[in-house]
C-alpha cells in the first residue's frame, strides 16, 4: 500500500546519517564520547582551567594552536549530532527515540560546558596581545579572545561553574525541554465546517491569517482557552528559567540579565537605546496602519484576531510551489550564487514546511553541516507564508556564507543573525509591490506592515513583559493571572489606540518560545535585524556593484567583530537614534502609501 505524498515538503536528514538508529549514527556518538574525554585530558595535560595572568610562556602560541584545533573539532561535531538530532524533535516531539538520544547528548554538554568554562578562564589568564602577535590562529580568532576575555570576568567559582553545567539539564534546559513538548502536543477544539474539530496548536495559530473574521474569532477565542488550561505548568517553566538566569547571572556578577545579554549580542546600551528611543517615536504611525486596516476591515477598531487579517486581492493564492519559483526568480535578480543556494535547498529537501500534530510551531533555520541548512516552516498559503519562508532562507543564505569558518568564528549574535533574513525578505516584498496592480498592492503591504508591527510594536511589548516580569520574580514567583496582566500591560502600551484594548492576548508569554531558555531578552535583536537588515538594503539601492562586493564578506564576518564595527563598514553609526530613525522612515513611507491606498476615515 502506497502513502500519499504530503501536501507540502518534509526535509531531508539522511544526507547526515541514515537514521537514529543507524550504525553510522550510533558510530558518531561514540566518537563524540571519545573526543570529549579526550579533550578533558588534553585540557588536564595543559593546564587549562581557573589561573591568575602569568606573563606569556615561549610555547604559549603553540599550545594555544593545538588546544584550539582539537576543541574546535569537538564543538563542530557536537553541533552536527545536536543539529540532526533536533531535525526529529521540532518536526515530532513525540519522537522518543529522538528525545532519549537528545537526553544523552545533554549528559555529553554538560563535560563540554564544563571544558568550555575551563578554556574562557584560561583565556582570561592570558596576555591577549602577546597571544595575537604570536600565533596566526589567535590572530584569526582575536575577536573570539577578546570576548572570552571579558566573560572570564564573570565566571564564577570553578566549583560552581562546574555544578551549575551539571543541574542545567535538571534545571533550566529541563522546563525549556516541559514547554516545547507540552506546547509541540497542544491540541486546540475548535469548532471548523460546523464540526469541532481537534487541530494542532501551530494550525489554530495559522486562522489568524484566515480572511473569515468569524473564523478568526473562533480561533483567537479556542486558542485563548487552551493556554489557560497550560498555564500551570507553562508559568512553573517561566518562574524556574528566569529564576535560574537571575540566580546565574548574579553569581557571575553581571548587573542584570539585560545586561549579560547586551554583552552576549555583541552591542551595548547606548546602541539598545537609541534603537528603542527611535521605536518608540514610530508607534503613532504605527497605530495610523493599525487604524487604517480596521477601516478597510470595515470595523471600528482592529481586534487582536484581526491584526494578521488578509487585505486585498493577493494576486491568486500563494502556494508553495508559486511561493519556490517567485523566491527563485528574486533571488536571482540579486545574484547568480543565491538564486543557485535557494535552488539547491529546494530540490535536495531542505525545507519542512508541512503543519502537523508534535511540530514545533513558527519558523527557523538551522545550520546542519557543512554548507548546509535545515529549514523549518508552518507554511499558510498567503504572501506572508512566502515572504517567511524567502527570511528563512536568508538565514541559510548567511549559513552558506560561513563556510570556512571555524565554529567559534561563526558563533554570530542574534542582533547580527537577522541580516541576511531581513535582506532576502526585503528583496522578494520589493518585488511583489512592483510587479503587482495596484488592487494587490494592499495585500502585499498589508503583510509586510503586519510582520514590521509585529517587530517593531509587538518585539517592544515583549521586552517590556520581560523587564518587569524579571523585576517582579526577583522577589518570587508570579502567578498565571499576574503574568498575564504583566503582559496585558505591555500590549496596551505600546499598541495604544491602535488595538482594542479589551481584546488583547494575556497568554503571549505561554504562546512565544523565547522566554523558555537562558538566553534571555531574546526578542530585541529581531528589531535590531530588522532594521539593521533595512538599512542595508538602502545602502544596496544606493549602489547595488559596491554593496554586492561587500555584502558576502560582511555576513561571512558577522562572529568576528561587534555590531557596530561592522555597522560601521558600510557608514552605519548604531550608536545614534539617526540610524534607526532612517530605518524606520523607510517603514513609515510603506504605511503611508498603504494609508493612501486604504483611503481617509468616512
Amino acid at each position: 500500500m502506497t502513502t500519499a505524498a504530503p501536501a507540502l515538503p518534509h526535509w531531508d536528514l539522511t544526507t547526515v546519517y541514515p537514521s537514529l538508529d543507524s550504525p553510522e549514527f550510533a558510530a558518531a556518538f561514540q566518537a563524540l564520547r571519545t573526543a570529549i574525554a579526550d579533550l578533558g585530558t588534553l585540557f588536564d595535560a595543559e593546564g587549562i582551567g581557573h589561573r591568575a595572568p602569568a606573563p606569556l610562556a615561549a610555547d604559549t602560541g603553540a599550545r594555544f594552536e593545538a588546544v584550539l584545533t582539537r576543541y574546535d573539532a569537538v564543538l563542530t561535531a557536537t553541533h552536527t549530532l545536536a543539529a540532526y538530532t533536533q531535525g526529529f524533535l521540532a518536526t515530532d516531539s513525540r519522537d522518543t527515540r529522538a528525545q532519549a538520544t537528545f537526553s544523552e547528548l545533554q549528559q555529553q554538554y554538560v563535560t563540554l560546558e564544563q571544558l568550555a568554562t575551563r578554556f574562557t578562564a584560561w583565556i582570561g589568564s592570558l596576555d591577549i596581545d602577546a597571544l595575537i602577535g604570536r600565533s596566526a590562529n589567535a590572530r584569526e580568532h582575536a575577536y573570539i579572545l577578546q570576548v572570552a576575555h571579558i566573560q572570564a570576568t564573570h565566571l564564577m567559582a570553578p566549583a560552581e561553574e562546574a555544578l551549575a553545567a551539571e543541574l542545567a539539564p535538571t534545571g533550566g534546559d529541563a522546563w525549556q525541554k516541559l514547554y516545547r513538548n507540552l506546547t509541540s502536543q497542544l491540541l486546540v477544539a475548535i469548532e471548523l465546517d460546523g464540526a469541532v474539530q481537534q487541530i494542532p496548536m501551530p494550525a489554530v495559530r495559522n486562522l489568524a491569517y484566515d480572511a473569515d473574521r468569524e473564523k478568526r474569532r473562533r480561533a483567537y477565542a479556542a486558542e485563548l482557552q487552551s493556554w489557560e488550561r497550560a498555564a500551570v505548568p507553562i508559568a512553573a517553566a517561566l518562574n524556574s528559567v528566569q529564576g535560574e538566569v537571575l540566580t546565574l547571572s548574579g553569581r557571575r556578577r553581571w548587573e542584570s540579565p539585560l545586561a549579560a545579554s547586551i554583552f552576549d549580542n555583541h552591542i551595548d546600551q547606548a546602541t539598545l537605546d537609541a534603537m528603542l528611543t527611535a521605536a518608540r517615536e514610530s508607534f503613532p504611525d504605527f497605530r495610523r496602519y493599525l487604524q487604517a486596516k480596521a477601516r478597510a476591515l470595515g470595523i471600528p477598531t482592529l481586534a487582536w484576531y484581526d491584526l494578521f487579517a488578509p487585505l486585498g486581492q493577493q494576486a491568486g493564492t500563494w502556494t508553495f510551489d508559486r511561493a519556490r519559483d517567485f523566491i527563485l526568480e528574486q533571488f536571482g535578480s540579486y545574484s547568480p550564487k543565491m538564486q543557485a543556494y535557494a535552488r539547491r535547498a529546494f530540490a535536495e529537501r531542505w525545507i519542512d514546511a508541512e503543519p502537523r500534530p508534535g511540530k514545533q510551531g513558527g519558523a527557523f533555520c538551522m545550520w546542519l553541516h557543512d554548507d548546509q541548512s535545515r529549514i523549518l516552516t508552518n507554511f499558510e498559503p498567503a504572501f506572508d507564508g512566502m515572504s517567511t519562508l524567502a527570511h528563512e532562507l536568508g538565514h541559510g543564505y548567511h549559513n552558506l556564507n560561513l563556510v570556512g569558518r571555524t565554529i567559534l568564528q561563526r558563533n554570530m549574535p542574534m542582533t547580527l543573525a537577522e541580516t541576511a533574513s531581513i535582506f532576502c525578505e526585503t528583496i522578494v516584498r520589493q518585488a511583489g509591490l512592483a510587479q503587482a496592480p495596484a488592487a494587490d498592492q494592499i495585500a502585499i503591504l498589508e503583510a509586510s506592515l503586519a510582520n514590521y508591527c509585529q517587530v517593531v510594536v509587538d518585539i517592544t511589548s515583549r521586552f517590556l513583559f520581560e523587564q518587569a516580569a524579571f523585576a517582579a520574580r526577583r522577589q518570587r514567583e508570579l502567578a498565571v493571572d499576574e503574568l498575564g496582566a504583566l503582559m496585558l500591560d505591555a500590549q496596551r502600551q505600546t499598541y495604544g489606540d491602535g488595538l482594542d484594548g479589551n481584546q488583547l492576548h494575556p497568554y503571549m508569554w505561554a504562546a512565544k518560545p523565547h522566554y523558555y531558555s537562558a538566553a534571555s531578552f531574546y526578542n530585541y535583536p529581531y528589531m535590531f535585524g530588522l532594521l539593521f537588515g533595512l538599512g542595508l538594503f538602502a545602502r544596496y539601492q544606493q549602489d547595488p556593484g559596491s554593496f554586492r562586493t561587500n555584502y558576502d564578506a560582511l555576513l561571512a564576518a558577522t562572529g568576528m567583530a561587534d555590531a557596530a564595527t561592522l555597522a560601521a563598514r558600510f557608514g552605519i553609526d548604531v550608536r545614534t537614534p539617526d540610524f534607526w530613525r532612517a530605518s524606520l522612515a523607510v517603514i513609515r513611507a510603506d504605511i503611508d502609501r498603504f494609508v493612501t491606498l486604504i483611503g481617509p476615515p468616512a
